[in-house]
């Protein structure tokens, strides 16, 4: 998608023009915000200091300087002030901040961690979040986004799988792209630019540890983990793209300019800038060791495609001598500088740097974000198990017992990249003499107000039932102190929710998130033991998961009658489970990635191929059945739905063209509901390996009882292409299968077309 502007390209050029090396480089770096923060004040001292030739990028002053709404706004203008004013030439800078479940600020609206958005199979509902995330940044003075994550996440022991949309390409496409849409905007000059991110390859490390090299052949790199980039950038136009840490076949994505540049700005045409994640120019040297310091590092990353070097001006600093001393050629910088400026002119930011102080605090936490918050909780709970239909629960029950070390938590509602969860950072990393200690008794002072499951199972019980509360355990220890507790309120109640999961985010005492790898996926801590220890006491059990990954639930699947999957539900999490539990709200959420029985068993993904995931002769492990606890697209509901009446039109069709798909789904039971009618296509033969199945089509359908309605796909052919021997882009021609179904395993509409010519 061109962004071309010849008003916009003469400008930045002008500029350009006038700009010493000095100058250019600055415009290639970044600073922390803290770093010009002084007794919680924006620093002149210090600006002088580090920012006098101006600055590309500001990092991340929502989180790093713990400044409330109206401050931060005030912050941001006095910073756009001073290099406005009191740099030559008066260039103002990117301020770029988190955004992942939400703006990463003070008070800003916390919404449910991605990998529950994207298990909302809702991409209406998740444009109309972005568009919220980019009025709070905008509001703040926050010109870019670091997200969307488009990383294709096939190894649930990676810990930042709960920041993707899950396992699939193409629903990681159109999730993505609802995204950008949402967060820049018709007019960028109200808008925020959208950061892809992490290119490529990062979602699927060896042992599924951080950082570790992606071991992904050409083929399967173009064809799954590139291909939502490709489509995001075809039908949003976002503006930004940020490496991944990894290396794929020796090469670390950050000075691969095979991606980078041939892929990126050759075959994509792309047209924005292309940010490194923080510390990734570093890295080169000194994790990596491709580079032999900071300035062959800096070589590396510039001349594989890397405009700006984030989170501070670092290795790049080095460029200014290497361009004096031609190492460098002086046109590799002035391409760099020409796309930063042009996006600083296409962000409005010359004519209007500064934002209205007095009314940012009016955009946020409102109602309306409130209602969003909630309504993505309840969409993204997937209900994994129903025996006996034990849910819904009547609101007339003598006694409920809330047990488990998330059922009174806010903490473990939300994503490693809340503002709460990275608090812990601070002292850390970001020593501020204003900063709050991370405990969850100040949660209120620098979150919206979060919802427990315990407060949201009260608030919606009958006046008459009583609820109990015991927790336990704790999330990550073994002992069991309250043990006898709990099973005492167990026994004493009619039923027993039990609240169970992890803790998202990045310091050593979390369980999943940014650097918090699994090797086991089992519930940490004694969790397990409660279960079964309140399982022992005959109570019927409902498990409530709050965790950021899957989770391998072994004896507790086959024996716990009800199981709902809520993921990292956000502000509203405890509101959305109990609307939930007792039927207010009839779960619809699908699982946008595969549950396997043990970890021994990944990867393990639906798509696979038609040699995967069996072994010759007999199919399954000598010890284990290949099959996954719960497949991908699964989620049941309290009401059944049925699909009739395939119908695909034409049946034999040029490569050029679109076939139309319909059928019927009935609610054939009790409640009003919504399904997830999902569409899968397979290449019965062709001359390359292809997927079992793949994920061409998904439509939510509300369906009052007995309601019947048509459902129509269009399926461009032009979709059913891959990269054939010769790394070719192509659509063969054969015959084509279509399943139409609840999930990917359970079809139930099968019929074929075929492509010719």
């Amino acid at each position: 998608m061109s962004h071309s502007n010849p008003e916009i390209e003469a400008r930045a050029k002008e500029i350009l023009s006038t700009m010493t090396v000095d100058e250019k480089v600055a415009q290639m770096g970044s600073v922390w915000s803290f770093e010009l923060l002084d007794s919680g004040s924006f620093s002149t001292e210090k600006a002088e200091a580090l920012i006098k030739n101006g600055i590309g990028h500001v990092a991340r002053p929502g989180f790093g300087t713990g400044l409330d709404a109206r401050q931060l706004a005030h912050f941001n203008n006095e910073l756009q002030e001073f290099l406005t004013k009191n740099t030559r030439l008066g260039i103002p800078a990117i301020v770029h901040e988190e955004c992942l479940s939400g703006f990463m600020a003070r008070k800003a609206t916390i919404f449910p961690q991605m990998i529950g958005i994207a298990s909302s199979w809702d991409p209406d509902l998740l444009e109309r979040i972005a568009t919220i995330i980019r009025t709070q940044m905008r509001a703040a003075g926050v010109h870019q986004g670091l997200g969307p994550v488009l990383d294709v996440a096939r190894d649930p022991r990676w810990g930042r799988i709960e920041e993707t949309f899950g396992e699939d390409p193409y629903l990681v496409a159109i999730m993505g792209t609802a995204y950008v849409k949402g967060l820049q905007g018709d007019n960028l000059e109200r808008g925020v630019i959208a950061t892809l991110k992490h290119f490529v390859g990062y979602g699927m490390p060896e042992g599924g540890l951080n950082w570790a090299p992606a071991t992904i052949p050409e083929r399967m790199l173009r064809d799954v983990y590139l291909q939502p980039f490709k489509t995001v950038i075809d039908k949003a136009g976002p503006l930004s793209v940020m490496n991944a840490y990894n290396e794929i076949d020796g090469i670390p994505c950050a000075a691969s300019r095979f991606l980078l540049t041939k892929t990126l700005r050759y075959e994509w045409e792309f047209e924005g800038t292309v940010i490194s994640d923080y510390y990734a120019v570093e890295n080169l040297h000194t994790y990596h060791r491709v580079a032999f310091d900071k300035a062959h590092a800096a070589r590396l990353a510039l001349e594989a495609g890397i405009d700006v070097e984030l989170p501070r001006a670092d290795c790049y600093t080095t460029l200014v001598e290497q361009v004096q001393r031609g190492d460098i050629p002086q046109t590799l910088i002035d391409m760099a500088v020409l796309r930063i400026l042009k996006l600083k002119l296409r962000l409005g930011l010359f004519e209007n740097p500064y934002v209205d102080t007095n009314s940012v605090a009016k955009t946020f936490d409102l109602a309306e974000h409130r209602q969003f918050a909630l309504e993505a909780a309840r969409k993204g709970i997937v209900l994994l198990k129903n025996d006996g239909n034990i849910l819904p629960l009547r609101k007339d029950i003598a006694t409920i017992a809330v047990i488990g070390p998330s059922a009174d938590s806010r903490r473990n509602l939300l994503g490693d990249y809340t503002y709460p969860a990275h608090m812990p950072l601070i002292d850390m990393f970001m020593p501020r003499n204003d900063a709050p200690h991370s405990t969850d008794d100040i949660l209120e002072e620098v979150a919206p107000h979060i919802v427990t499951v315990l407060q949201g199972v009260t608030a919606k019980a009958g006046p008459m039932t009583r609820v109990l509360h015991v927790r336990g355990c704790e999330t990550n220890d073994t002992a069991k102190n309250d043990f006898e507790e709990a099973i005492a309120a167990a026994r004493a109640a009619d039923v027993a929710i039990l609240v169970v999961g992890g803790k998202s985010g990045l310091t050593p005492d979390c369980t999943c998130g940014e650097m918090r790898d699994s090797a086991i996926l089992t519930l940490p801590g004694a969790q397990e033991e409660l279960v079964e220890a309140i399982y022992q006491t005959g109570t019927p059990i409902v498990l409530v998961v709050v965790n950021g990954r899957p989770l391998t639930l072994g004896w507790i699947k086959e024996k716990i009658p009800a199981i709902i999957m809520a993921w990292l539900p956000g502000e509203e999490g405890g509101n959305a489970i109990a609307d939930v539990l007792f039927g207010d709200y009839n779960p619809s959420g699908k699982l946008p990635v595969t549950f396997p029985q043990t970890s021994g068993q990944i990867p393990l993904y639906y798509s696979h191929k038609p040699s995967g995931a069996r072994s010759q002769l007999w199919g399954d492990y000598a010890d284990l059945s290949t099959a996954p606890a719960f497949e991908f697209g699964y989620g049941l509901s309290y009401t059944s739905f049925q699909f009739a009446k395939l119908q695909i039109e034409p049946t034999k069709v040029p490569k050029d063209s679109t076939v139309r798909i319909t059928f019927d789904i009935t609610n054939s039971g009790e409640r009003a509901g919504e399904e997830i009618a999902q569409l899968y296509i397979s290449d019965v033969f062709a001359s390359v390996t292809r997927p079992v199945k793949e994920l061409k089509g998904f439509k939510r359908i509300a369906l009052e009882p007995s309601e019947t309605r048509t459902v129509m796909f269009e399926l461009p052919v032009a979709s059913l292409a891959f990269h054939n021997e010769h790394m070719q882009h192509v659509v063969e021609p054969g015959t084509f299968e279509v399943m139409v179904g609840h999930s990917s395993t359970q079809i139930s509409l099968k019929g074929q077309f075929e492509v010719v010519g």
